[in-house]
């Protein structure tokens, strides 16, 4: 699977762009500060989620647009199952900027149903602090993972995330209804033992994955969960409401879960490791991941990686082309200059940006 063409209309610095990329290697350079990650960013709203910077819709839309914004693409796959193409899209409206809006060949659709066509998985410089950061870091992370796996995952997150935040109001109020907790407990328990479930089967079967690989340039990671998890959360909450309600938020599920990394190699906590070290945990990470989601699910995830060859030396940057080029798919990464992708062969797509223009598609 990957896109034949992408398109965007007032989003960020874009007035109006088309790429129509070939379904290997889109590589896209310019200055800091032209709009490559933008680009990218667009991709990833073509998933589930908030994109990779995790911003608010609002702050998408072009300064001196008037309509909201739009990014639009058509997927293709080699074995033409798909026909002529799908095509999905995903916006906002001027009247509603906060309001998400998808379309899937022209008919309305939730955004989880995105997940059900496209998967697409990313790299950012400010994922470099990924092992140091907060546990919410590492857990929003692990869910983009087990989504790639499971399109039903963003769905539970949500109708979770909704009952924790109606109880958590209801808990705070004097005299809170005693049968609305129990049918909200009830609903927090019912989609958070999917949720941890789900990401128990992920980080095992990742896990397994990466220990069975052989040690090249790309530190292997171990991975574990430190999770939550009781065997009846609705009697859980039940019982800790008053203790809830002194903190004003529920203090057991799994939305306190973490993701537990080590340096295999070391048996040291990746976030004792070097800034090197853990940048190369984390690209051995994702690319062990994405042969996993081409195995499960028959197709290879769409990888977006942002400044991937800035931070590395020849030799890993060889061996990261080399390796993504073996495998398939489409990637898309990001560069000031075209001299950092030299090792990588004929057939790529090469576009360069210019403040808010993409030439070369």
């Amino acid at each position: 699977m990957h896109l034949s063409r992408l398109s965007l209309t007032d989003f960020r610095s874009y007035a109006d762009a088309v790429v129509a990329p070939g379904d290997g290697f889109v590589i896209h350079t310019g200055e800091n500060g032209a709009g490559k990650t933008n680009l990218l960013e667009a991709l990833s709203l073509l998933a589930p989620g908030r994109g990779l910077r995790g911003a608010a819709l609002a702050e998408m839309a072009r300064r001196g647009g008037t309509e909201g914004f739009a990014v639009a693409a058509r997927l293709a796959d080699s074995s033409a199952a798909l026909g002529d193409g799908v095509e999905i899209g995903t916006g906002t409206a001027a009247a509603a900027p906060e309001r998400r809006q998808v379309r899937i060949n022209g008919a309305p659709a939730a955004a989880n149903s995105l997940s059900e066509w496209l998967s697409v998985l990313w790299l950012t410089p400010a994922m470099d602090r990924l092992f140091s950061d907060a546990a919410s870091a590492r857990r929003r992370f692990l869910d983009r993972l087990v989504l790639a796996l499971r399109s039903d995952h963003a769905g539970h997150t949500a109708r979770y995330e909704a009952a924790m935040r109606a109880r958590n109001k209801l808990l705070a109020e004097p005299a809170p209804d005693r049968d609305w907790l129990t049918a909200l407990e009830a609903r927090m328990a019912e989609h958070g033992l999917a949720l941890a479930d789900a990401r128990a089967a992920t980080v095992t079967a990742l896990d397994a994955r990466l220990a069975a690989a052989p040690q090249g340039p790309f530190a292997r990671a171990g991975l574990a969960l430190d999770q939550n998890r009781v065997d009846d959360l609705a009697q859980a909450l039940a019982s800790g409401r008053l203790r809830d309600a002194a903190a004003g938020r529920a203090l057991t599920g799994p939305h306190r879960t973490d993701l537990l990394v080590t340096h295999l190699d070391k048996t040291q906590p990746a976030s004792l490791c070097s800034t090197g070290e853990q940048k190369a945990l984390l690209i051995g990470l994702i690319l062990a991941f994405a042969d996993l989601v081409a195995e499960r699910a028959g197709a290879r995830p769409i990888l977006l990686l942002d400044e991937i060859a800035a931070h590395l030396d020849a030799l890993r940057r060889t061996a990261l082309f080399d390796r993504l080029a073996g495998a398939g798919g489409q990637v898309w990464m990001t560069g000031t200059e075209p001299g950092l992708f030299a090792g990588i062969r004929d057939g790529a797509t090469w576009l360069e940006v210019k403040e808010g223009r993409v030439e070369g598609s």
